[in-house]
């Protein structure tokens, strides 16, 4: 009699998949070979890539970092790989690349801009990022005045002072609605803070520098320059162009006709002029609207007319998100018996901003470019000190290697900013 059992009792282990169905083949298979067409361009881009690359990657390694002039890269590269062969001459940023970060800021003040830099992601982090503690946003409040005064130096009671108005404003804004109400209160945050600076704190720093001189070297703005100066105007718009652009973005939808009226005409104003039109203003007209005698820092004025172009082209994005909303998210907000700025504060505007961030960081990363422009006026970015070093007899005939240099410094800012874009985008991604 067979005992041979003829039902399975043992269950078999899974089989891996086979190795076409899996891994880099698979990806391949589906993404460049899976047809005709595909085939040929695949082979096509890789024979352009190749082409590209093997024109380029000899051209930068085949080059030279140590010379002194043009005419000695040429002679190194030709000593080193053999006559004719063409290569960079990488020697312009070795001994320039500092001029190109600095401009003419003093050399023995570099920690200067360079803890500036680093404080200034230390004040952002808690904007950036839900982890770090909340904390260090007293810390975000206090920093720009705190990096105005390490990249400018001088007296230190010049940015407290600065930093008085604004608390002058807060106290305003969050005590006297009980005395004038919340519109009367709104307005005297706005109008104190600026009677203080024109009025009142010019004694007030005077006073203080009598009775104690605190301050560090002070740096004429004609000395800074190079993607320090970038970095600064283009933070400087980043951060005041989006709350403006918001406050821009509300009135124009508000019912008041006076303050629509303002911030439609100020909105289409600014965005039917050139930037380089606004940068002329503010070098040469913004002085004549100022006091005699006054000497206004033409980094500040450019700063202002960035700032303002920015935030035109911000509200028209903000007011693109509001629109986006439906109505039912409006009514909600009232059902729920909530004021318009706590409305606005809690439920439309944080809905509005998820919607709009593709396009507030494209404005970004656009503003950031555009203060290329700022060399026009007389400002030295690294655009303005590559055609300064171009002027240079030595480097004479040097273009592709400057701004190749220029270039990986602006994409490596605006990729960061791309790429916090979408983390921003998941991370508030709440279905469908």
């Amino acid at each position: 009699m067979s005992t041979q059992s003829y039902v399975r009792t043992e269950m078999l282990g899974e089989k891996p998949p086979p190795a076409s169905q899996v891994g880099i083949f698979k990806w391949v298979m589906e993404n460049l070979f899976s047809s005709i067409p595909n085939i040929i361009m695949s082979i096509l881009s890789v024979l352009a890539v190749y082409y590209v690359l093997s024109g380029v990657l000899p051209w930068i390694f085949q080059s030279s970092w140590n010379a002194t002039s043009i005419t000695g890269c040429r002679e190194h590269i030709a000593e080193t790989y053999g006559e004719g062969t063409e290569g960079a001459c990488w020697s312009v940023i070795h001994e320039r690349w500092q001029q190109l970060l600095f401009g003419f800021y003093p050399k023995e003040l570099y920690w200067r801009p360079v803890s500036a830099l680093v404080l200034l992601f230390v004040a952002i982090s808690p904007i950036l990022f839900s982890s770090v503690p909340r904390k260090i946003m007293l810390f975000s409040m206090v920093y720009p005045f705190l990096g105005f005064w390490l990249l400018w130096g001088g007296s230190i009671w010049l940015p407290l002072s600065a930093m008085a108005g604004f608390v002058i404003g807060y106290f305003a804004l969050t005590m006297l609605p009980k005395v004038i109400g919340n519109l009367g209160a709104t307005i005297a945050a706005g109008v104190l803070p600026i009677l203080y600076w024109v009025l009142i704190s010019g004694s007030v720093i005077a006073g203080l520098n009598g009775i104690a001189p605190i301050g560090i070297e002070s740096v004429d703005s004609d000395q800074m320059g190079g993607f320090m100066l970038s970095i600064t105007i283009g933070v400087t718009g980043i951060a005041l162009s989006l709350p403006i652009g918001i406050l821009l973005a509300l009135g124009r939808q508000s019912p008041l006709f006076i303050v629509k009226t303002i911030c439609v005409g100020f909105i289409e104003f600014i965005r039917g002029v050139p930037l380089i039109t606004l940068l002329f203003v503010a070098s040469v007209l913004l002085n004549y609207f100022l006091p005699p005698g006054t000497n206004f820092d033409l980094v500040l004025r450019v700063m202002i007319m960035v700032t303002f172009f920015a935030a035109a082209y911000m509200a028209e994005v903000i007011r693109g998100g509001l629109a986006a909303l439906p109505k039912g998210q409006y009514e909600a907000a009232d059902a729920l018996g909530l004021d318009y700025w706590k409305a606005t504060r809690l439920v439309i505007m944080p809905q509005a901003l998820k919607i709009s961030i593709p396009n507030i960081v494209s404005n970004f990363i656009g503003l950031f470019k555009d203060t290329t422009l700022v060399s026009i006026v007389g400002l030295l970015d690294p655009m303005g000190l590559s055609r300064a070093i171009l002027a240079d007899q030595n480097w004479n005939g040097i273009v592709w290697e400057l701004y190749a240099f220029i270039a990986v410094l602006f994409w490596t800012f605006t990729f960061g900013m791309s790429r916090y874009s979408m983390y921003l985008e998941r991370k508030l991604q709440t279905g469908h």
